[in-house]
């Protein structure tokens, strides 16, 4: 199934992609694709109705696409899981994976604006694939039983301000966490239609020219390590987001580096998981 939301910000509806692509409204029948719905067995209910999808009520043509899954109750964000992205940041490559947070208030639709802080001169891009937790785990015995706890998979773009990152105290979240600096989506795929997260395509373009290209394939921690691991220190919970690192092509590492001006438009792909376009504004 293909999970979609839709409508303007903060009134989002719940919906589904149907075969010929069109976005039917499930609101009759889920009240919204949030933290109650992944740990009530929202995904198993929600089969039946995707069956009959087709006789669901369209949603308006032209509608804003929403975030595919309502504001989490946690954004956790694995650092450098790409080495040869750590190479080009000068980076070792982890032994362990780097964990921190980011802004729940950062979430926004796919192809709402990357707002650039105000006095941001180093505002970079990142594709990411991100996982969705679809029921609260704690103390996974293995990987394995990693398998069990994934909801599905969306596109994420982990927006970054370099010198708040890195020169304000050296605080990553601190860098990361600002207004619109995570565009998800434009759909949440479930994890049954994605059997192969680890071979799944990641590319990303500013202003037509591609500058990141990767496979999850050469992630150092794969998505059932990061869930197993994150298990083992924290209480992942239904509906929770993880971003899972990105490939080389930041705009941090470019010689000379290059950064996010306004007017600038960002597109991101991944493989099975759709495309969005972000155009930059000033905050």
């Amino acid at each position: 199934m293909k999970l979609i939301r839709f409508g303007t910000r903060g009134a989002e509806k719940p919906g589904l992609v149907a075969a010929d692509g069109t976005i039917r409204d499930c609101s009759a029948h889920v009240t919204d694709y949030d933290h109650a719905f992944f740990a009530g067995g929202g995904l198993e209910r929600l089969r039946a109705v995707a069956a009959r999808a087709d006789v669901l009520p369209a949603a308006p043509v032209g509608v804003r696409v929403g975030a595919p899954i309502a504001r989490p109750r946690n954004v956790f964000a694995i650092g450098l899981n790409y080495s040869d992205h750590a190479k080009e940041t000068g980076a070792a490559v982890p032994a362990e994976p780097i964990l921190f947070m980011k802004a729940t208030s950062a979430v926004c639709g796919p192809y709402d604006p990357i707002l650039i802080p105000r006095g941001s001169e180093k505002t970079d891009w990142e594709v990411e694939l991100g996982i969705v937790i679809g029921r609260d785990a704690r103390y996974l015995p293995s990987k394995e039983a990693a398998h069990g706890v994934i909801a599905g998979y969306c596109v994420a773009n982990d927006v970054s301000e370099r010198a708040f990152q890195i020169e304000r105290g050296g605080q990553w979240s601190k860098g990361k966490s600002s207004e619109n600096f995570l565009p998800l989506g434009p759909w949440l795929v479930t994890a049954d239609e994605v059997p192969q997260p680890q071979s799944l395509g990641l590319s990303l373009d500013v202003n037509g020219r591609r500058r990141q290209t990767g496979n999850s394939s050469t992630m150092i921690f794969d998505v059932w390590q990061i869930v197993h691991y994150l298990s083992q220190f924290l209480l992942l919970e239904a509906g929770d987001l993880i971003i899972t690192g990105t490939p080389p092509g930041v705009g941090m590492g470019c010689k000379p580096p290059e950064y996010l001006k306004v007017g600038d438009v960002v597109e991101l792909s991944i493989d099975g998981l759709g495309c969005q376009q972000s155009v930059c504004q000033q905050a």
